[in-house]
């Protein structure tokens, strides 16, 4: 658990696929700043990693909110002194209801947290990272399996994740210049709090409502900790990772 020197963020550490991925990476040497809504979750996050906590940051606050995101970038900053990895994770759905009845304030919210601030954190990255020395860095994008295939009644979190590949592409290419990687995770039915409706059952496209298997979401931290550990000259682009049987690959 020794430092390796390097620094990462992540968003929505408090929990899930966040939670798991700082883990992850603290023990595997980084210094990590985690961000999230709620402080008491955070602290549960720093105390689980032992004496690898020291190398660890909480600062609460909204990714879609510019003023929260740039407090965390300068937080990090400010105690660590560089930035080489950002792992875009937060991010939440809305209310399973018909797209005609959804709320504007719906939409929007999942529009902030999703898509928005996956942006503001991205920029925020670009403008550390291109100014470092060395110069460059690595952006990892939640993609999520709805950036290719929705769900019933999903239209705001589809949307959004549809719009995160776009991002991720424009980050790729507008990132060359300055050394930056950019990837994107795409992840299916991981075990979490987020995916403990599966095991109850859940909407399919044909009208039916079915459990659908998860895989234990330590793999999807270990993938984050793989590109992660990458030399900046390669890149993961797009990687999926999922339960094996559950309905992606058209849905059924």
């Amino acid at each position: 658990m020794t430092s390796n020197g390097k620094v990462a963020i992540i968003t929505g550490g408090g929990s899930g696929i966040g939670k798991e991925s700082a883990l992850a990476l603290v023990r595997g040497g980084y210094s990590v700043a985690i961000s999230g809504r709620r402080a008491e979750p955070m602290a549960e996050t720093i105390a689980e990693a032992g004496e690898a906590g020291s190398r660890m940051l909480a600062v609460q606050g909204d990714v879609g909110n510019p003023e929260s995101v740039a407090e965390l970038f300068s937080k990090t900053m400010e105690k660590f002194g560089r930035l080489d990895v950002v792992f875009n994770n937060a991010g939440h759905g809305s209310p399973g209801v018909l797209m005609e009845d959804l709320t504007y304030e719906q939409w929007t919210g999942v529009v902030d947290a999703n898509l928005t601030g996956t942006f503001l954190c991205t920029q925020e990255a670009i403008r550390i990272m291109k100014n470092q020395d060395p110069m460059g860095g690595r952006i990892i994008n939640n993609g999520s399996i709805s950036a290719h295939t929705p769900r019933p009644n999903s239209a705001p979190y589809t949307a959004t994740k549809h719009g995160v590949t776009g991002l991720t592409k424009a980050t790729s290419l507008d990132g060359r210049k300055y050394n930056i990687a950019c990837s994107q995770i795409d992840i299916g039915n991981a075990a979490t709090p987020m995916t403990q409706r599966m095991g109850q059952g859940v909407p399919q496209a044909r009208g039916e409502v079915e459990v659908e298997p998860t895989f234990d979401v330590a793999h999807v931290a270990e993938t984050v900790l793989y590109i992660s550990n990458l030399p900046l000259e390669t890149n993961v682009q797009f990687i999926t990772i999922m339960a094996t049987k559950m309905p992606f690959i058209g849905r059924g």
